[in-house]
């Protein structure tokens, strides 16, 4: 099996390095792993192409490129500068530093990078590490993904959903914020939604006395709705939640059209 992967964290990141291992023990002794990550940092960025400007690549070591731009921007360069002899067979994003559940997904880099594997036509799973106090300790942070990564991308090669359309399905999978031997198992539930947590703004003056404002995000504790994906994460279960970029509300469409047309 031939694995992409890539992250928003960037080249250097722990989480890269997690990833790294969980593709090379489902691609086994026959298979590769190619690299191709974002040179510098890219949380928030969400599905953003560099469409507007060139982005350099930097070949790094075998099978492993830095790339000045988005993760989306990485899996093209994949596909269509680095892997040109044969396309991978899949996609793998992250670890991501912090969980990528409930309104996290409309931002996440992680995700973004996964979506554009799918809209590429490629199996893609975005993964991502819940933190929280049982394991904000730094040797712990991606405890729970390491020692079960793996199992769970081989889970859903095996037994997922997979299709070939238009909007193709991707997985987003968030692991709990509790040591490797706390996770409870596997559930799958839809993306939730934390109230009273949105994103804000928090303005600050520089030395020379320029204002400046800093993105400020919400409480990353908050339960979401029973069997949604924050609330299965902070209940111990590795949270999987089936994806497709299609942003149409399709339970709307009828009532629309009897109200427009």
């Amino acid at each position: 099996m031939r694995i992409l992967i890539t992250n928003d964290d960037g080249i250097n990141a722990p989480g890269l390095a997690v990833l790294e291992a969980i593709a090379a023990e489902v691609a086994g002794p026959t298979g590769e792993v190619w690299v191709v990550a974002p040179a510098f940092e890219q949380s928030g960025v969400g599905h953003m192409i560099s469409y507007t400007r060139p982005m350099m690549i930097a070949e790094l070591g075998p099978r492993r490129f830095a790339a000045e731009g988005s993760p989306a921007d990485c899996v093209l360069a994949g596909l269509y500068d680095v892997m040109t002899e044969a396309r991978p067979d899949l996609v793998l994003s992250g670890v991501n530093r912090g969980n990528n559940a409930a309104e996290n997904v409309l931002y996440s880099g992680t995700i973004g990078g996964a979506m554009e594997a799918a809209l590429q036509g490629l199996p893609a799973i975005a993964l991502s590490q819940y933190l929280g106090p049982l394991n904000y300790d730094e040797d712990l942070q991606f405890a729970a993904a390491a020692a079960h990564g793996a199992a769970t991308v081989n889970a859903l090669l095996d037994r997922g959903s997979w299709d070939g359309a238009d909007y193709r399905l991707f997985y987003n999978v968030n692991f709990p914020p509790v040591p490797a031997d706390q996770v409870k198992g596997l559930r799958v539930g839809p993306q939730g939604y934390r109230r009273d947590a949105s994103f804000g703004v928090e303005p600050h003056l520089s030395p020379s006395g320029r204002r400046f404002l800093w993105i400020r995000g919400g409480a990353q504790n908050l339960p979401t709705a029973p069997g949604s994906d924050a609330a299965l994460n902070l209940d111990g279960y590795i949270a999987v939640t089936p994806l497709r970029a299609d942003l149409t509300a399709h339970d709307c469409i009828a009532d629309v059209k009897a109200r427009l047309e």
